[in-house]
């Protein structure tokens, strides 16, 4: 069965389309068959893994106005066993457009159940914002990872965030739930980042990934090549967090699954 999860903040610059890149890259390299939606309109996703945002001419938007299968629109990646459903710009369009439609909130979901190819895991990299494209990937999803920067400022508004998850858990979508959170940019030569990683363990404990994301320059760079860090550099510190990242969140799976099977 298919898990869908979320990467969600609606503060920008917190590694949130990075975290999308390259977890879902990083779980298709250990032989998890993934698919990356990109649902932000900005396509920094789409562009991050090589594919030229403007001459994509089937993408998410029309699969949300159910234009055209989703399946028509994904299409296969340099990293094998990663498919990618592209973004557009057109994407912004569905602010107004959805407004009066019966549903709304249910359109991403309806899309994904039609799909014929079978994934092991659907990640979506939402936009930095809490409006109807985010909504659509919280009801669509089973689990969400926040991304947050290892700074007192990136705690802002992470209450919002989860208050709009547990909305969402109690009126549209009961299965939601907080897969975790990934602390990005961390720097070790600064004690503010420490303080942060207790401050945010202090209040969520074993909700908090122990992978720490190093802030690198080969992280930073390798989106202008358009290649997820497995591909741009395979031995850099980014790349071994992210693969970390991959094992840490599959070790949860396991665990959960055998949490359930014994209740």
């Amino acid at each position: 069965m298919v898990k869908v999860i979320a990467i969600a903040n609606q503060k920008g610059g917190v590694g949130k389309t990075t975290t999308a890149v390259n977890l879902a890259a990083s779980l298709a390299h250990i032989g998890q068959q993934t698919l990356l939606i990109d649902l932000d309109p900005q396509a920094n996703a789409t562009s991050g893994l090589g594919i030229d945002k403007q001459f994509v001419k089937k993408h998410i938007y029309h699969a949300l106005l159910n234009e055209i299968p989703i399946d028509e629109i994904i299409r296969p990646t340099e990293v094998n066993w990663l498919d990618i459903a592209p973004s557009h710009i057109d994407l912004i369009g569905t602010e107004v457009e959805l407004v009066n439609e019966e549903n709304r909130e249910y359109k991403l979901k309806n899309a994904l159940s039609k799909m014929q190819k079978d994934y092991k895991y659907v990640i979506i990299d939402c936009p930095p914002s809490l409006g109807i494209l985010t909504v659509n990937t919280l009801v669509a999803a089973q689990s969400v990872i926040v991304p947050i920067q290892c700074e007192y400022y990136s705690l802002e508004g992470l209450g919002q965030l989860l208050k709009t998850i547990d909305l969402i858990k109690q009126n549209l979508n009961k299965e939601l739930m907080l897969e975790g959170i990934l602390l990005t940019m961390y720097d070790s030569r600064i004690n503010l980042s420490e303080q942060v990683i207790n401050e945010v363990k202090k209040h969520f404990g074993n909700k908090v990934f122990t992978t720490l994301i190093s802030r690198t320059v080969r992280l930073a760079e390798a989106p202008g090549f358009g290649k997820p860090m497995i591909l741009y550099d395979k031995s850099s510190r980014g790349t071994q967090s992210y693969l970390e990242l991959a094992h840490e969140f599959l070790a949860r799976q396991k665990s959960e699954f055998a949490l359930n099977t014994q209740t």
